[in-house]
């Protein structure tokens, strides 16, 4: 820019900073274009924030796809001076796919690790969930997978009249406290792991969540239905004004 206009880059810089811009920093975003988004929201938050008394609400969501990745040449470990290094090329060895609940009050995990992730995957989670948390009236944040919707379902669904699903505004992942979990999971101990087989990452995911259940810290939600949407509707206006 500097070169272009024949100016100096530190009055680049000035102006830049004057104007409180920063070119190098680049954001993702991705807007819901979901009628009911606004109702879906405010039906979630309020679960939250205000859950139905002697109830559980569960964040629910499968992480498919999980690679069992073994590095081409072992893990160096942290030295002195020197981070973990790790080699940038590895073998694939299989995926799994974790079917996960997370309770959002008190942040403990039911979870079931399966090679595929249909609608039989799914009910066969569902009836997991049935058998550890007995009795009481459970409320599933889900989103709009296909598998949460097939007729098959449904009927499990009319059988067990104590669950009830809640599903997401369309591309709003953001608002399944579980994929705060898979965030954590994926960071502290996939992205880091040399898995040399499927069942050594079934393995190493298994042993992430019983330590993880010992003392499970939930993620706490704060955001009011309003702010949200007061901030997705700002973000449609310049959006908008743009295109």
């Amino acid at each position: 820019m500097a070169k272009h206009l024949g100016i100096s880059e530190s009055t680049v810089r000035t102006v830049w900073k004057r104007h409180d811009l920063k070119p190098h920093i680049v954001r993702k975003f991705k807007l819901s274009n979901d009628p009911a988004f606004e109702a879906k929201v405010e039906d979630i938050v309020g679960l939250y924030l205000n859950p139905p008394e002697n109830a559980v609400v569960l964040c629910v969501d499968e992480k498919s796809q999980i690679q069992a990745l073994d590095r081409s040449r072992p893990i160096l470990p942290v030295r002195p001076g020197l981070p973990e290094h790790q080699t940038h090329d590895y073998k694939r060895h299989g995926t799994t796919t974790l079917f996960a609940a997370l309770d959002a009050h008190n942040g403990e995990v039911v979870h079931q690790l399966n090679d595929k992730h249909t609608q039989h995957e799914f009910i066969a989670f569902l009836e997991e969930i049935d058998t550890r948390i007995p009795e009481q009236e459970l409320h599933l944040v889900v989103d709009n997978y296909g598998t949460h919707k097939t007729p098959l379902v449904n009927q499990w669904l009319e059988k067990h009249p104590r669950f009830t699903l809640h599903f997401t505004p369309t591309a709003s992942s953001w608002i399944n406290l579980v994929e705060r979990l898979f965030g954590k999971l994926t960071a502290e101990r996939i992205r880091r792991g040399a898995f040399r087989s499927v069942d050594e990452l079934n393995q190493a995911i298994e042993e992430w969540i019983e330590t993880h259940n010992e003392d499970p810290i939930p993620f706490k939600w704060t955001a009011k239905t309003k702010d949200i949407v007061r901030k997705v509707n700002k973000y449609r206006r310049t959006y908008s004004a743009l295109h």
